[in-house]
């Protein structure tokens, strides 16, 4: 769907009918809609039960233009949401080309909320598809109720908003959250430290500036991934090659296809750089593309595959400014 009125039109969102949608999934999707989405599939569970969250994360599987997996409904039953959690960053991970995006339970404390990404007990390559965030929101509520919400829906759209605005590779981070009257717990620089440290992502109140996110960390500990912009450019970078070079598929297979595949590649990272996605002063700086003999041997192309490398310095925020004062007194 592609607005809130189109929502509320298929679900007949009267009282009863926010009420039957449940309330979390009717914010989140009117969180999405007001902090800059623009697109976005829901797909309903028949419980809140693992089970209902494996058919529903199957459905997604045949919708390629999906890039963000959100769960508003994540601790509705809290003894499955570890599983569920799982399920959701395995899926991500798998189809490599999307990010779970989870939250903390209403209610935690700052110590509770650091202990949320272990409770989900994910692999490494499962933390690099998966951001979890903290605190929840107070919302006037659809319905003229204020509202308790998880931060999902919100996030999903500030994600969608700073791709059209900056671009992926910009981290979505020291950006306005709207639609929300205030967080669930206004937290110090002091309890931030330890959420930061244990990948979570903060939402964060600042006197004249209204509500802020003030984070984009995966939960990886691995150093290429632990910035969210990092992991969703290179996410995107490796889809979009991987689709505009289908045109492959049955060409002869030689230094011609190999030379045609590298130009391909070159100009759209050569475009990327231009646009700023990637680091260095030239473009040889920011990324390298291999596709000839030296990984195309002789044994890949009797299998009838073609293989292009590429690696690319990716930009990153600067998530710590450091400032020092010299100040020069009178002798």
């Amino acid at each position: 769907m592609k607005s809130w009125s189109e929502f509320e039109g298929l679900y007949g969102l009267g009282n009863q009918g926010r009420e039957l949608a449940g309330p979390n999934l009717v914010e989140a999707v009117f969180g999405f809609f007001a902090n800059g989405g623009t697109s976005c599939h829901v797909v309903g569970t028949s419980g809140s039960d693992i089970d209902a969250y494996t058919a529903a994360l199957a459905g997604l599987e045949k919708v390629p233009e999906v890039d963000i997996v959100a769960a508003p409904d994540l601790w509705k039953n809290e003894s499955d949401a570890p599983a569920i959690a799982r399920a959701i960053a395995g899926h991500c991970a798998q189809a490599g080309n999307r990010m779970a995006l989870l939250h903390a339970k209403q209610g935690a404390s700052p110590e509770d909320a650091a202990k949320t990404p272990g409770l989900f007990g994910l692999d490494e390559t499962e933390t690099q598809f998966t951001t979890v965030y903290y605190p929840w929101l107070n919302v006037p509520g659809v319905g003229g109720t204020a509202r308790t919400v998880p931060p999902s829906g919100h996030m999903a759209g500030i994600w969608a908003r700073t791709d059209a605005e900056r671009g992926v590779f910009k981290a979505p981070a020291n950006q306005d959250v709207r639609g929300a009257l205030s967080i669930e717990k206004e937290l110090t620089d002091a309890e931030q430290g330890p959420l930061n440290e244990a990948g979570v992502n903060c939402l964060r109140a600042f006197p004249g500036r209204g509500l802020l996110v003030w984070g984009a960390r995966t939960l990886s500990i691995n150093s290429d991934f632990k910035y969210l912009n990092v992991r969703r450019l290179v996410n995107f970078l490796t889809e979009s090659i991987r689709t505009s070079t289908t045109w492959t598929s049955s060409e002869v297979n030689d230094d011609r296809l190999w030379a045609a595949l590298r130009h391909s590649v070159t100009s759209f990272l050569t475009d990327q750089w231009k646009q700023g996605a990637l680091q260095g002063r030239a473009s040889d700086e920011a990324f390298y593309v291999i596709c000839d003999q030296s990984n195309n041997t002789a044994e890949s192309v009797k299998a009838g595959k073609v293989v292009v490398d590429f690696g690319v310095a990716p930009v990153r925020p600067a998530e710590f400014v450091h400032l020092g004062v010299t100040l020069a007194g009178r002798v």
